[in-house]
């Protein structure tokens, strides 16, 4: 997708990557729709069953619902009470009844009494074809559609509390007794109360009113006011309570589920978006802490690669003894390394180590740094292939480190859902959310660039064209023959050819004889380049230093049938600054001093915070307290917003206001409007 999206514009009419994975996302929605028909004719032509028509309405279907409506009536089952019917000779009395002639039913019904077939009675009889006639309008394509239409429409939510669980239940309080429209319900809300049903806390209800339902039957069924018809609606009845209301509802129950995983996924992958595209700090020399009280400070020092150099535990947050000995161990080894910046880990005893480092006035940024699955980190494979001899803590602290100099390339080292900047990340479809994270993932590297030389396998993995076997092949190859000197090189790794170098090469940075080749300029586009510069009469290295020398192209004249406009201009930029990096400039950013904890806040109280999670219900601000405070969507902005992320997103800094404290339960709700009433 990112080759696609940035190099085949012409193709696409520039369709970014979320375009291109919605067109992969459709086909591949009909592919499996396309598997599904092919499976069901295949069944119905094994059954001997596929009528011309049976088999046109099932090619013509255009979508999964109306495919399982049309193969229902057909499709194999177990022993219903309308086939047992069926077999004790009822189902001509049950067509007769349908017919709705005015007949008498129990003079009729009186016709097929038989105890050979288990018809006792004239009630035997006419409860057997009551039951094949509500199964025949279950399976009816016409009545299901209707009724989903009604389901879609006119469905209410309803969550109830469970009976005897109003204590055990008590976090899902708010719906102890819920109703609003099925077409409005947020996600985040569909989301938390199905988690509720799931612990057994909570009913929930998703169907119309039962009235609605069973008169849009009726007017469509019954057809006169006789004793047939009577019968005929009390299976209509019978059909709606054990069969069609059932399967309607675990149908919208489905698209619910669909439409909240999607929102919850999306919300996910733009909180993850923004922290993969965090401004680095750059190839720096780093100390990093991973605090802690009882076990002191894991300290590490990285070189500007971020390379373990020292590491050691100090205890900033000790006896005055340990932290005279933290202080001066500190002191000694920014002093020995010219560490350039510190890096702190903002767990536990993060604000503590932070407010002991800054008051030993290193004349060093020190920087807190989001250690969200850190931990994850730490135990992983990778990590004990980087560190091998390394304690758990000490990796977790070079991490830390890492994290600052490029948040991008040490986070895609870690499952994107141990970031922890998801919302119900544990209900959704789990499939569902790793191709979203994935895709997320993705497209932040190629939109960054990789250094072919110096990218972990990781990173590398993620690049456009390559992969987990491919990217150990390069690391493979470059420790053995050394830093790569050119992009052509790549096709010497093994199992690396002409197709994935086509997708991976302009993804790839390498500084060496050939100046574009640490730019995104695609090779299969440097002949064009030279071309430009002939007619500048100049060199590809005065199209690139030089502004006046790039004003002498007229793009126009380049322009063939595979390059147009949009490819030229992408050119064109990328010789202004080539290998560009989209991040922001990194800045530091402090909390405020002395409000360390929840007791020490008070309303009204004007704090700086950083955004750490956006939800759809609104904003999670880390404000330096050991908890996050809540600015909900209606404290966000002085105007109306529909979305939080319309205002924020996550690693932005804010400036918000304390509007309420829950010291008891933990809960903090802050305030981003201009003027705000505690």
């Amino acid at each position: 997708m990112p080759f696609i999206s940035r190099y085949r514009k012409e193709a696409t009419g520039t369709m970014d990557e979320v375009g291109v994975a919605g067109v992969r996302d459709r086909l591949i929605e009909l592919a499996e729709l396309d598997k599904r028909r092919e499976a069901i004719l295949s069944s119905l032509l094994e059954r001997d069953l596929l009528s011309d028509e049976l088999k046109r309405a099932i090619n013509q279907a255009k979508d999964k619902a109306r495919l399982e409506d049309i193969y229902l009536p057909h499709r194999p089952k177990r022993r219903t009470r309308a086939a047992m019917a069926k077999e004790r000779g009822l189902e001509s009395l049950a067509n007769t009844l349908f017919s709705q002639r005015g007949i008498d039913p129990k003079r009729e019904a009186e016709r097929y009494i038989n105890q050979n077939k288990d018809v006792a009675d004239i009630e035997a009889a006419l409860a057997g074809a009551r039951d094949i006639i509500a199964e025949n309008i279950n399976e009816n394509p016409k009545a299901r559609a209707a009724m989903r239409t009604l389901f879609v429409k006119r469905g209410r939510f309803i969550s109830q509390v469970a009976k005897g669980k109003e204590e055990a239940g008590a976090t899902y309080r708010d719906w102890f007794d819920w109703d609003e429209p099925l077409a409005r319900i947020p996600g985040h809300r569909a989301l938390a109360m199905f988690r509720g049903e799931n612990e057994k806390l909570l009913k929930l209800s998703l169907r119309p009113p039962e009235e609605e339902a069973t008169g849009l039957m009726r007017r469509s069924i019954l057809r006169g006011k006789g004793e047939d018809s009577h019968e005929v609606g009390m299976a209509l009845d019978d059909c709606y309570k054990r069969l069609l209301g059932p399967s309607m509802e675990n149908e919208v129950r489905a698209e619910v589920k669909k439409r909240a995983d999607a929102e919850a996924i999306g919300v996910f992958a733009a909180n993850l978006r923004e922290l993969l595209l965090a401004a680095p700090l750059g190839q720096k020399r780093v100390l990093a802490l991973d605090p802690g009280f009882r076990t002191g400070a894991k300290l590490t020092v990285l070189d500007a690669q971020g390379a373990l150099k020292e590491h050691t535990t100090i205890f900033p947050t000790g006896s005055k003894r340990q932290q005279e000995e933290a202080g001066a161990t500190l002191q000694s080894l920014c002093s020995k390394h010219a560490v350039e910046a510190i890096a702190i880990g903002n767990g536990t005893a993060g604000r503590e180590t932070e407010t002991f480092v800054r008051g030993l006035d290193l004349g060093l940024p020190a920087v807190l740094v989001n250690e969200s699955g850190a931990s994850i980190y730490s135990a992983s494979e990778v990590a004990r292939r980087e560190f091998p001899d390394l304690d758990l803590t000490v990796r977790g602290s070079a991490s830390i480190g890492r994290r600052l100099m490029d948040p991008l390339a040490e986070l895609v080292k870690i499952d994107p859902k141990s970031i922890g900047v998801g919302q119900y990340q544990h209900d959704v479809d789990q499939t569902a959310l790793k191709k979203g994270l994935d895709d997320v993932v993705e497209r932040c590297v190629n939109s960054v660039g990789v250094d072919l030389n110096t990218a972990s396998r990781e990173l590398l993995a993620s690049v456009s064209g390559l992969g987990p076997v491919l990217a150990e092949n390069i690391v493979n190859y470059r420790d053995k023959n050394g830093p790569f000197t050119s992009r052509r090189e790549l096709l010497k790794v093994k199992r690396l050819g002409p197709k994935a170098f086509e997708q991976a090469a302009g993804f790839l940075r390498v500084e060496g004889k050939e100046i574009l080749d640490g730019s995104a300029v695609h090779p299969e586009r440097y002949k064009l380049v030279k071309q430009m510069a002939k007619d500048a009469a100049c060199s590809v290295a005065d199209l690139i230093n030089d502004a006046t020398a790039r004003e002498r192209i007229t793009i126009d004249n380049y322009i063939a049938e595979e390059v147009g406009l949009p490819t030229l201009r992408d050119i064109i930029n990328e010789l202004t600054k080539p290998g560009r990096d989209p991040r922001a400039e990194f800045s530091t950013f402090s909390f405020t001093e002395g409000i360390n904890d929840i007791k020490d806040l008070y309303e009204g109280m004007k704090l700086p915070g950083i955004v750490t999670n956006v939800t759809k219900f609104g904003a999670f601000v880390d404000i330096g307290v050991h908890r996050d405070g809540l600015v909900h969507i209606s404290q966000l902005a002085d105007k109306f917003i529909r979305d939080p992320s319309e205002v924020v997103a996550a690693g932005r800094e804010v400036t918000v206001t304390v509007i309420g404290v829950d010291e008891k339960r933990g809960r903090i709700n802050l305030s981003m409007k201009t003027h705000t009433e505690a």
